[in-house]
């Protein structure tokens, strides 16, 4: 090890040649590219948040006015049901996992994600799961269960059609993903670190999403299990949720909140994640308490799966289990005001720069510490229980999950766009983009509280005259007007400064992590030669040159596997070379999946052009690279 010109032409252009996507339709086919498959991700998912967008003002007109006609209650019960399965199911969960496909890499000092093939199909098959939803709903037969499916009301008996078995499945391919996801993040934190990389010199987002990736392998199969149960009962005839043949449509609720809790802390720990690292360069010091961070973000993980009861304080549990369940949800505000208390340490501290990340950023202060406070007023059961099923859970809803995921997403958007595109974007759309989202979110969504304090239940379609809720309804729905011309400043500025933007040197922000380490946008193989770590900002610690780490070779795709806790070089592994395979075994998969939903001998069929199709990529090709 030692420094050296990471630059040499010679090496570059043979790792190019190595690493490179072919051009064209095959090229984008059979790419394995994680940053390529990353920007797909984001793409996809801001599609989605579009569309959920569209959904949220079509439901804010019909609400603005008593007995409005323009929605009728089928289809009032479809767009519920479809923004918030949109909204939680193919944009909060996808898109985090989508930056993270992008940055972990860049950020752990390596060339490609691991497992780059499963990268690849784990992408197919969320576009999958979300083109399934929309078309069925374009086609009348989106589904009208809510967003959570509560049996009975989605069960054979009170859902006829296929409606509610679109929604099991879309959950069968979006979860299908994220696991898929998660295993790869899992496996490159572990093991593909730059060498010196150790645990303590971990950037905090990649500690996040490390939390986030464990949350989401041992909480996304209850669902799993919960949809592929919902669609026997419908399809085969079994009764797992049927009390008369020996059911519970109780055991429903505990699978989808045993899931549906952590589902808020694996949108919301990316969101922290990205704040601790964005914060240090605009508040230009170190982030304050580091370990204090890390070890609030395994906290949060951890009493995550402690919590998914307060969602059902209503349903007559006994009241010893509810004491300890208010207990828990009160006890996870802890972590989370650790957080706050050393982000806002780290800002008090240093000499901030109020460039629009950081808005965003303290913008995602205000509105995620409300969010928290009537997070602890539902926690409690009395009130709980007057609160339940009104305006004021939509409220605290929208505040923990916007304020606490959106804002800060926003923000890393505006952060790392010049590492995605090469290119800056604009500093006064963004400024305006900021203050209309901000002002339109809080008129929006605090007249909630109020309203849900008044009794206006949730998951209504309308309401009648002589209510006081009309006021309030018709502010909240024109305030949403400046909450969409927001977003629509947004992607403005995000396709203008795509296509025009200024060009952006390699770190403008002058930012200490290792993705900032390479050009902007990154070459196909990342970094010319592996760098390695000596501290947590080793861009600020090491101005002038990076120690670099030599031995692998640049005819193949190779990567530096290290050792867990120090990072220590342990052997070169042959990365995936690009393949078709993994798209084929995705429209196999899918078939099979949306075949099954009208008959069930889809699945006996349906696994031949799967088993194929694995059969083709994992067939030995004489090649390292290719035996993955």
């Amino acid at each position: 090890m030692r420094d050296i010109d990471i630059q040499g032409p010679r090496l570059t252009e043979a790792l190019t040649e190595t690493w490179k996507t072919q051009p064209g339709a095959w090229g984008a086919l059979t790419t394995v590219d994680h940053k390529i498959i990353g920007r797909r991700y984001i793409f996809t998912a801001f599609v989605f948040l579009a569309l959920g967008g569209v959904l949220a003002a079509l439901m804010r007109i019909q609400l603005a006015q008593p007995e409005a006609r323009l929605l009728g209650p089928d289809r009032y019960n479809q767009i519920f049901t479809m923004h918030g399965a949109n909204m939680m199911f193919l944009f909060a969960v996808p898109v985090m996992e989508a930056v993270a496909v992008y940055l972990v890499p860049l950020m752990v000092g390596t060339r490609n994600i691991a497992f780059p093939r499963l990268n690849a199909f784990s992408y197919w098959i969320y576009l999958a799961g979300g083109a399934l939803l929309w078309i069925a709903f374009a086609l009348d037969m989106g589904p009208d269960v809510g967003w959570f499916a509560y049996v009975p009301l989605s069960g054979p008996q009170y859902a006829a059609g296929k409606r509610a078995d679109i929604w099991a499945q879309m959950i069968t391919f979006t979860e299908l993903s994220a696991l898929a996801v998660a295993v790869e993040l899992v496996v490159t934190i572990f093991k593909q670190r730059a060498p010196g990389m150790t645990l303590d010199r971990i950037p905090v987002f990649v500690w996040a999403m490390l939390v986030t990736s464990f949350l989401i392998i041992m909480a996304m199969p209850a669902i799993m299990v919960a949809s592929t149960s919902l669609i026997l009962d419908r399809l085969v005839g079994t009764h797992f949720f049927n009390p008369a043949e020996g059911g519970d449509v109780l055991l429903w609720q505990h699978l989808f909140w045993f899931f549906g809790h952590p589902e808020v802390y694996i949108i919301f720990l990316p969101a922290a994640g990205m704040v601790s690292t964005m914060i240090e360069p605009f508040a230009r010091r170190p982030v304050f308490g580091y370990l204090g961070l890390v070890m609030a973000l395994i906290a949060t993980g951890i009493l995550a799966f402690g919590l998914w009861v307060h969602h059902m304080f209503v349903t007559g549990l006994p009241r010893l289990g509810e004491s300890f369940f208010t207990a828990s949800s009160m006890a996870i505000a802890i972590p989370a005001g650790v957080q706050i208390f050393c982000w806002m340490a780290t800002l008090w501290d240093g000499r901030p720069v109020f460039k629009t990340p950081l808005l965003f950023i303290i913008g995602f202060f205000v509105t995620f510490v409300i969010g928290g406070l009537t997070g602890v007023m539902v926690a409690s059961v009395p009130f709980d229980t007057q609160v339940h099923d009104t305006y004021f859970v939509v409220a605290h809803f929208h505040y923990v999950l916007v304020g606490g995921a959106v804002f800060p997403l926003l923000g890393a958007i505006h952060y790392w766009f010049p590492k995605l595109t090469g290119r800056m974007m604009s500093e006064t759309l963004g400024q305006w983009s900021f203050w209309l989202i901000i002002t339109g979110f809080n008129a929006t969504f605090f007249p909630m509280h109020i309203l849900g304090l008044e009794g206006m239940p949730r998951r209504i379609y309308t309401y009648q005259p002589d209510l006081p809720w009309h006021a309030l309804n018709v502010f909240a729905s024109l305030s949403s007007i400046v909450l969409t011309a927001g977003f629509l400043v947004f992607f403005i500025n995000v396709i203008q400064s795509a296509r025009a933007g200024e060009v952006a040197p390699d770190n403008p922000w002058n930012a200490p992590t290792l993705e900032w380490a390479t050009t902007s946008p990154p070459p196909s193989y990342n970094f010319a030669m592996i760098p390695v770590v000596n501290s947590l900002h080793p861009l600020w610690d090491s101005r002038d040159t990076l120690a670099v780490a030599k031995g692998l070779r640049t005819d193949r795709r190779e990567l530096v596997v290290t050792s867990l806790n120090t990072a220590e070089p342990q052997a070169r592994e042959a990365s995936p070379r690009n393949s078709i395979w993994p798209l084929l075994t995705a429209i196999a998969t899918s078939i099979m999946l949306i075949w099954s939903i009208f008959t069930p001998w889809a699945v006996v069929w349906g696994s031949i052009p799967i088993a194929i199709a694995l059969i083709g990529w994992f067939w030995p090709k004489g090649t390292p690279e290719d035996e993955a």
